[in-house]
This record gives C-alpha cells, sequence and structure tokens, in this order.
C-alpha cells in the first residue's frame, strides 16, 4: 500500500467550501496549515506518516462522518511490522472499551422490549450469578442504568488486561468472583448506587450477564442480531477469540516501541466491556445510528425516546447509558475512548449536528495520535466546538 502523507496542521485549511469526501482527504493529504493549529511539541509541517513513525505507530484507519453520512474513510501505515499487510479500511481493530456503548445499545433494546426494566433491580434479572451485599448500606439498588452509566457503586475501576490466545478463559461468574482462571480480583460493591461516578468494566460485565440471562442466547449472538447486523455493521464482531475466518483481516497488537508484542493480541471474554472487534467504518456507522434516531431520521435498534438515554447524563458524573456526554464549546458531544492490549481508539459524534469521527490505532502508542487527528478535523469541519458564545 502507498502511504499518503497526511501534514496534521493541513486540518485547518482543506474545506473552506463543501467538497467531496474523496476531495477533502486528498486535500488534507497534500495540504499544510498554519503553525498556530498544532499541539504543542508536535513539529511543524509535520505529515501523518512522520507522526506515526514519531509516535510508533503502525497503522491507523479514520472514517469521517460529515452531514449524517460517512463523508470518507482512509487508511494508513501497516496492519502488522512483521508481515507488513497493510492497514486497509476493511483492517479490524480491537475496539477495547468503544465496545461499551455499543453493547449498551442490546440492553436498551432489551429494556425497550419489555425483557427487563431500566431502573429493575440487577439482581431480580440476574439467574446465573447475584450481586453481593446489594443495595450498599441502605441505598438504592443497584439497575441496569446505574451499571452503564458506571455509577452503581462497584469499586473494580478494571482495566481488564486480557489473556493469551489458547490460554484458558474464565467464565463471567469467575471473573466477577475473581476465581481462577480469571486474572482480576472480584467485583463488589464499596459505596450505594448512584452516589458518585467511578469507570468500572466489572460493572458492565455484570449487565452482560445480566443480559444473556434475560434473553437466554450467547452474548455474540444478540450483538449480532439486535444491533450489528441491523445497522450494517458487517465487518464487527463481539466473537472472542476471534474466528480464524477473520483473523487475516486484524490488525497485530504493537508495543510502545512499534513492535510486535509477542502473541498477535489478547481475548478478551469480558466481551460487552472490551471484546468488540470492529473497524472505523462500521463505528461510523453506529455513530450515524445514534444520530439519525435522535434527529427523528428513523431508527433500526431503539426508539427516539430509548436512544436519548445514551445521551443523557444521568446527573452523576459524565455518563449517560453508555457513553460519556459533554458541552464543547457550543456543542453537545457523546463519546468513547478505548484502550487494549496493543490498541488504541476513539469515537466521538455531535448529538444533533451529524458529524463526528471514529480514529483506531494498532499500537499502545495511538493515544496521541488519536487526538492530534480529531483536534484538526474539528478545525477542518468547523465543529461547534470551536464556536464561541452568540453575543447578547
Amino acid at each position: 500500500m502507498k502511504t499518503i502523507a497526511l501534514p496534521l496542521l493541513a486540518l485547518a485549511v482543506c474545506l473552506a467550501a463543501p467538497v467531496s469526501g474523496q476531495d477533502s482527504a486528498q486535500a488534507i493529504a497534500t495540504l499544510e496549515g498554519p503553525r498556530t493549529f498544532q499541539r504543542e511539541g508536535t513539529p511543524s509541517g509535520e505529515t501523518l506518516a512522520q507522526a506515526m513513525q514519531r509516535l510508533k505507530v503502525p497503522g491507523m484507519s479514520v472514517a469521517v462522518i460529515h452531514n449524517f453520512e460517512i463523508h470518507w474513510a482512509k487508511s494508513w501505515g501497516v496492519a502488522d511490522v512483521e508481515t507488513n499487510a497493510p492497514a486497509t479500511n476493511e483492517t479490524l481493530y480491537q475496539a477495547a472499551s468503544i465496545s461499551k456503548p455499543v453493547a449498551a445499545m442490546a440492553s436498551l433494546k432489551a429494556v425497550q422490549d419489555g425483557r427487563f426494566g431500566l431502573l429493575q433491580d440487577i439482581n431480580t434479572i440476574l439467574k446465573s450469578w447475584k450481586l453481593a451485599g446489594s443495595p450498599f448500606g441502605g441505598g438504592g439498588v443497584v439497575t441496569p442504568y446505574t451499571l452503564l452509566s458506571h455509577t452503581s457503586g462497584t469499586g473494580d475501576g478494571f482495566g481488564f488486561p486480557g489473556y493469551d490466545p489458547g490460554a484458558p478463559l474464565p467464565t463471567i461468574p469467575q471473573i466477577l468472583n475473581g476465581e481462577k482462571p480469571s486474572n482480576v480480583g472480584p467485583v463488589r460493591l464499596v459505596r450505594p448506587a448512584m452516589q458518585a461516578f467511578h469507570y468500572s468494566g466489572g460493572a458492565v460485565t455484570i449487565q452482560q450477564l445480566a443480559l444473556t440471562d434475560a434473553v437466554g442466547k450467547p452474548f455474540p449472538t444478540i450483538l449480532n442480531d439486535w444491533v450489528l447486523k441491523p445497522i450494517g455493521m458487517t465487518n464487527s464482531t463481539y466473537e472472542q477469540p476471534l474466528p480464524k475466518s477473520r483473523q487475516i483481516q486484524a490488525a497485530r497488537a504493537h508495543g510502545r516501541d512499534g513492535a510486535r508484542m509477542g502473541p498477535p493480541w489478547h481475548v478478551y471474554p469480558e466481551l460487552a466491556a472490551a471484546g468488540l472487534w470492529t473497524t472505523p467504518t462500521d463505528l461510523a456507522k453506529f455513530v450515524i445510528e445514534v444520530q439519525n434516531t435522535l434527529a427523528g431520521r428513523g431508527g433500526r435498534v431503539l426508539k427516539r425516546a430509548t436512544m436519548k438515554e445514551m445521551v443523557s447524563p444521568v446527573g452523576v458524573g459524565d455518563f449517560g447509558v453508555g457513553f460519556t456526554v459533554q458541552k464543547r464549546g457550543q456543542g453537545y458531544y457523546f463519546q468513547h475512548g478505548g484502550s487494549n492490549w496493543g490498541f488504541q481508539c476513539f469515537l466521538i459524534g455531535h448529538v444533533s449536528k451529524g458529524y463526528g469521527a471514529v480514529v483506531m490505532t494498532n499500537a499502545d502508542s495511538g493515544g496521541g495520535l488519536l487526538f492530534e487527528v480529531v483536534e484538526r478535523l474539528m478545525r477542518v469541519y468547523k465543529w461547534d466546538i470551536l464556536d464561541k458564545p452568540v453575543p447578547r
């Protein structure tokens, strides 16, 4: 694959007037923008290829959303430094924690379909395991609402490390109890629900179990049938380990030095929290599904009233059901980042204006590159993050 030099500083000058996705991608690849838009420490005029080399990121794929559509998608570098296989728009990356909002959509569909309530006591939904000590200290009960917004009172803060391919994988109850072969501690309540925000992969894993207990089907099947397939996310799967038929499509994990990290990737049985394999293009379809539904343009998974739960902060912390929701400049944005062993990624979408972006990398050092690209996309497309209040 021929690598196109994409100046990181170009992104402030190339879309003065609406152009096609192909034209804007080409403009970003060939123009250099003013120094005033560069992040501190970024060399002036640095191309994307140079930035990837400096940060030791072998491969990256980007999808840009504009006017409720994928405006363009493009990939740079390699999926695997050892084979030199190119990164393409069909290369699969681990979505890491971006798995959480996609999984949350399935739980909201279960609520919408009447399988359980969003505010229902989680122990009345769970069948194969129970959350001990709930309610904590005489407080409110733990519910899908609090689990998916990280306000349930669980104190783990996981961060799942994953498992080597071929290693024994724990069941979800074993993970929640901290029993071997699980490589993390138990998930336990440490405070009453809705008293504080504390990011918790364990909480999302409890909700994964509640969903499968309520529906009676494997989690990858539920997510494929209810979310991925209806939205058209054909290059996405929650199957762990990744099926052999898809492995040729997958990027390999790389460390901060840009080198392969031993095994090609880690395996994550904590599917809702970290188990999605996907592409930026597929995640962009997911973002657009959220945006279209909120805009009353028709939804393929949720009704508008249900979708609003994903982008409405619960009142403690920045999360709705699945997404971080923030006011940035003059706009409200839903977003989520992801960090697995050897993978870094980021998703952002405007709540009402139909634009956003997804960036995915195959390196532990990819975080710095994600925000370089998104910051400059904001300027190119003149997102309202940059708008000043209208004078009174």
